[in-house]
């Protein structure tokens, strides 16, 4: 601990427990919460604190608030501090997805339970669509000639992840670091790089996916290669999941996984957390449990291990370089799940027209948030179903 914190542990760690139990909106809203609460509000955190905590959470893999909220444990508590409110955040959303699939799997075979999924898988879609839009702006550019001509290798990078997604509907994650790598060998070569590293490199990505396992071991292996590489929002795990989950291991159907997206939606807290939704209809309790922490994990080590040197890291321009040629990828990636995602599961004129307006009500409906777009889709499904049709 350093300093003299203006707040104890069991504060700091209450309020995430309670941000983790009524924070809905994403992870845009929830980091918009931590400012004005921690630093506006109660002035627990400096706003130079929360700055380089916000850009740690760009700059490494992992879900942003959740990442976000580990740093800003580690501020003033170090290594407890980070694991007690990484914990206090996750836990209450883990909980109630957990018990969201338990009843799940008890009524999920109901008319009326399909029929209110039927409503909410469409307008997963048109969030999802919605989001992947935003990430390409945000994280690559515009759509102009501008930004293609100065910044081609990552369009390039962009629209190969999304052809590549598209055409063998898995994630690939060899892409994603091949393509980190090269814009970092080409924007900012470091030092340390030369053949040597590459075989190196190689060889350990080569051991890293030789083993055999029960589903439980599978489960932990997934999911944690998928949460190393999700950066900035957590839509951006849907292409791992999407492919490992429904295509690959043929563990949910794609119904199953679109319900699985908008229970995270409709919960408060990470949306990564759909992870411990899947987990328990994978292999129950155990799955959730192995499912959520191989996620969170990554992004739990990556923070206390660039937290005391993050100034120095944040300056390092062949990591920046890195993080831009992955995250160019990993966007495509989301890009070219969604094409397939809506190929398999728009298979009507109603599921259609319900995923365009929750892009619409998104994009003009200024204070609308995703969990109030779900609940409207569930209620026209029900109506669709079981009264229209």
């Amino acid at each position: 601990m350093i300093d003299n914190p203006k707040y104890s542990l069991k504060e700091l760690m209450l309020y995430f427990l309670k941000l983790g139990t009524i924070g809905f909106g994403g992870p845009v809203a929830l980091v918009g919460y931590m400012h004005k609460d921690l630093v506006e509000d109660r002035q627990w955190i400096s706003e130079e604190e929360y700055r380089e905590g916000l850009a740690l959470a760009q700059l490494a893999p992992g879900p942003l608030a959740a990442q976000l909220g580990i740093y800003l444990g580690f501020v003033h508590y170090r290594f407890l501090g980070a694991t007690l409110i990484g914990f206090a955040f996750v836990l209450p959303s883990f909980i109630m997805v957990v018990l969201l699939g338990m009843v799940y799997k008890v009524y999920g075979g109901l008319s009326w339970i399909q029929a209110v999924f039927y409503g909410v898988g469409a307008a997963v879609i048109g969030i999802i669509a919605l989001s992947s839009y935003k990430l390409t702006l945000k994280s690559i550019g515009k759509f102009n000639p501008e930004s293609f001509k100065s910044k081609w290798l990552l369009w390039l990078f962009f629209i190969l992840a999304i052809i590549i997604t598209y055409a063998t509907e898995q994630e690939q994650v060899l892409l994603f670091v091949a393509a980190g790598l090269l814009y970092m060998i080409i924007k900012a070569p470091p030092k340390w790089w030369n053949l040597k590293t590459i075989n190196t490199l190689v060889l350990f990505t080569i051991a890293f996916w030789d083993y055999e396992s029960t589903t439980l071991t599978k489960i932990a292996v997934f999911f944690a290669t998928a949460g190393t590489f999700v950066f900035g929002s957590g839509l951006a795990i849907v292409p791992f999941l999407h492919s490992g989950v429904v295509i690959e291991n043929q563990w949910l159907t794609e119904q199953q996984f679109l319900d699985s997206v908008a229970v995270a939606m409709i919960t408060p807290g990470p949306v990564v957390i759909t992870v411990g939704f899947i987990g328990y209809l994978v292999d129950g309790f155990l799955g959730a449990l192995v499912a959520a922490m191989a996620t969170f994990l990554p992004c739990y080590l990556f923070t206390i291990a660039m937290a005391p040197y993050f100034k120095k890291i944040a300056q390092n321009k062949p990591v920046k370089a890195f993080v831009d040629g992955i995250t160019a990828a990993v966007v495509g990636a989301l890009v070219g799940s969604v094409i397939v995602i809506v190929k398999r599961s728009i298979i009507d004129i109603p599921t259609a027209l319900i995923a365009i307006l929750s892009i619409f009500a998104l994009l003009y409906i200024k204070k609308i948030q995703e969990p109030y777009i779900i609940v409207i889709a569930a209620v026209l499904g029900l109506i669709i179903k079981l009264v229209i049709l």
